[in-house]
C-alpha cells in the first residue's frame, strides 16, 4: 500500500490545473484541423502533440528559451530545441529542403512577378508597426510578430528564435494556421478587390526557360542578395543550394534526400518542440491573442498589396502584356497553395476559360524569397 500511495503521490493528475486543460482543448483543435480537415497536417500534427505534451505535470517535456539546467539533466525536447532553435539550424535545414522541391522556372519565365512576391511582404512591416504603435509590443517582439504575414513557418521561427523566443509558441501557431487557411482568408480578398473584367485577363504561356538560366539563378540570388543583406543569408542561401541540387541534374540523391527525409527529419522535431514551448502558464496570455490578430492584419494586407501592386502594374503596361491582378495575391509564401487557390478562384469565375496557375507559381515562389529577405532586414537593423 505505501508503494501505491507513492506512486499516486508522484503521479501528475493531482497537479492540473486550468491552463493545462485549456491547452489540452487547444491541441485537440489543432490535431482535428489537422487530422480530419487536413490543414497543414505534416506541421499542426506534431505541433498539437508537443503542445499536449509540454502541459502534463511533473513529465519534463516542455522547452523554453529561459530553461537553465538542474543537476545537469535536460529533458528532451528542451535538448532538441538548444540544439535546433537556440543555434538556428532547424530553418535553415527547412529551407534547403523547399529549394529542393521548388521550381523557379514560372518566376523565370515573368521576371515581372518576382515584384509581386516583394510587394506582398508589405504586411510583414505594416503588422510590425501595428504591434508596435498600437498594441506597445517591443520593436524585437513586433519585427516577430510582423514576419507572420510572409505565410512562411520557417521564416517565423527563424527570425522568432532570434529576436522574441518567449512568442515563439503564439507566432509559431499563428504562422501555420494562416498558412492552412489560405483557401478561406484570400477568396473574399480577391472579390473584393478585383473586378471581373480583371479576372478574365488570360495571360499568355510564357517562353521556355533555358537550363542555363535555371542552374545560375540560385547561384546569382544567393550571391546578390546575401552580400546585399548578410543577415538573410542562412535562409537565401540554404534554400538556393537546395535548389541547385535539384537542377543541377548531377546531384538526384542529395537532391532527394533534402526534399525528402532530412526536410521529413526536421519537421518532426520542428514541430514537437515548437509544441514543446505552449505550456499553458506561458502560453495563455493575453499578447497570444493580441499576435493571432496581428497575424490576420499581416496576412490580409499581404495579400492586398500584391493584388493592388499587380493593379497599378496594369496601368502602364500595353494592352497585350497586362496580368491578372489576383496572381499578386499568390505574393505570399504558402506555395503552392496560393498559387492553387488563385487558380481555382479564377477558374470558377470565369467558368474555366482563364487558368493562371503557373503564371500565379511566379509570385509564390518569389514570396519564398521576399520573406526571407524581410527577415534579414529585420535582424540587420533591430538584431
Amino acid at each position: 500500500m505505501d508503494a501505491l500511495r507513492e506512486l499516486l503521490e508522484n503521479a501528475g493528475f493531482l497537479l492540473l490545473t486550468w491552463q493545462n486543460f485549456v491547452m489540452f482543448i487547444f491541441a485537440g483543435i489543432l490535431m482535428y484541423l489537422g487530422i480530419r480537415r487536413n490543414y497543414e497536417p505534416l506541421l499542426l500534427v506534431p505541433i498539437a502533440f508537443g503542445a499536449m505534451l509540454a502541459n502534463l505535470p511533473l513529465a519534463d517535456m516542455s522547452a523554453s528559451s529561459e530553461f537553465t539546467a538542474e543537476n545537469g539533466r535536460i529533458p528532451l525536447l528542451q535538448l532538441i530545441y538548444d540544439g535546433g532553435i537556440k543555434t538556428e539550424l532547424m530553418p535553415p535545414l527547412i529551407f534547403l529542403g523547399v529549394g529542393a522541391l521548388t521550381d523557379f522556372r514560372p518566376l523565370l519565365s515573368r521576371p515581372m512577378t518576382l515584384i509581386l512576391g516583394a510587394a506582398a511582404q508589405i504586411g510583414i512591416f505594416l503588422a510590425a508597426l501595428f504591434a508596435y504603435y498600437v498594441f506597445g509590443f517591443t520593436a524585437q517582439e513586433a519585427a516577430a510578430i510582423g514576419i507572420i504575414g510572409g505565410a512562411d513557418g520557417p521564416t517565423s521561427i527563424f527570425l522568432t528564435a532570434i529576436m522574441a523566443p518567449h512568442l515563439l509558441g503564439a507566432v509559431a501557431i499563428a504562422a501555420y494556421t494562416y498558412m492552412a487557411l489560405v483557401p478561406i482568408i484570400q477568396p473574399p480578398i480577391l472579390r473584393l478587390l478585383t473586378t471581373q473584367r480583371e479576372r478574365e485577363i488570360d495571360m499568355p504561356q510564357a517562353k521556355p526557360v533555358s537550363q542555363t538560366a535555371v542552374i545560375l539563378f540560385p547561384i546569382l540570388i544567393a550571391l546578390v542578395v546575401s552580400l546585399a543583406i548578410p543577415t538573410c543569408a542562412p535562409l537565401v542561401g540554404m534554400l538556393m543550394f537546395g535548389n541547385l541540387l535539384r537542377e543541377s541534374k548531377v546531384t538526384d540523391r542529395l537532391s532527394k534526400t533534402a526534399g525528402g527525409p532530412l526536410i521529413n527529419i526536421v519537421t518532426i522535431f520542428l514541430g514537437l518542440v515548437i509544441g514543446a514551448t505552449m505550456a499553458g502558464e506561458t502560453f495563455l496570455q493575453k499578447q497570444s491573442l493580441f499576435i493571432m490578430i496581428l497575424g490576420v492584419v499581416a496576412f490580409v494586407f499581404s495579400t492586398a498589396g500584391g493584388i493592388l501592386f499587380a493593379k497599378a502594374f496594369n496601368l502602364v503596361l500595353p494592352r497585350h502584356r497586362k496580368i491578372n491582378p489576383c496572381i499578386g495575391a499568390a505574393g505570399v509564401s504558402a506555395v503552392p497553395m496560393a498559387a492553387r487557390v488563385v487558380q481555382q478562384f479564377v477558374s470558377e469565375k470565369t467558368g474555366g476559360r482563364v487558368n493562371p496557375l503557373m503564371a500565379a507559381m511566379g509570385p509564390n515562389v518569389a514570396g519564398v524569397i521576399g520573406s526571407a529577405v524581410a527577415a534579414g532586414v529585420f535582424l540587420a537593423l533591430l538584431g
